[in-house]
């Protein structure tokens, strides 16, 4: 089994982004399988989204809904994903995390609408432990 394949079946990972002073800012959040890469969901606005965009360069990690990582980090690279496949995003969240994910979905929808969230793909640089 991949490390891709064990983050892809956790229910959370925690996605680590670093600011501009290099600090990390360890974030709890909800993926799913993309392919050879890991997808990630959230606020269009949101600092992450921010700083990937400068730095693109992250770790993951598994861990549970507080963010306290329970396996070891792993160094990927992420981007921003387009609004077509920010949508392919919301449809695998939808599938995995099934009623949970359609109801957080949908009230993400009607608070900020369908452009207030974006996807981020989530690449490993490393495929294997």
């Amino acid at each position: 089994m991949t490390t891709l394949d064990r983050l892809s079946a956790e229910k959370y990972i925690l996605l680590t982004t670093f600011r501009k002073d290099g600090r990390a800012v360890p974030t709890p959040v909800w993926a799913v399988r993309d392919g050879e890469a890991l997808a990630v969901w959230t606020r269009a606005d949101s600092g992450k989204v921010k700083r990937i965009r400068h730095n693109g360069e992250v770790t993951v990690a598994p861990c549970d809904v507080r963010g306290r990582p329970h396996g070891a980090e792993v160094p990927a690279h992420a981007t921003i994903y387009g609004n077509g496949d920010t949508g392919r995003v919301r449809d695998l969240l939808k599938h995995k995390y099934r009623l949970l994910g359609r109801l957080s979905l949908l009230g993400s929808r009607l608070r900020r609408g369908e452009g207030g969230t974006v996807g981020i793909r989530v690449t490993l640089t490393e495929t294997r432990s």
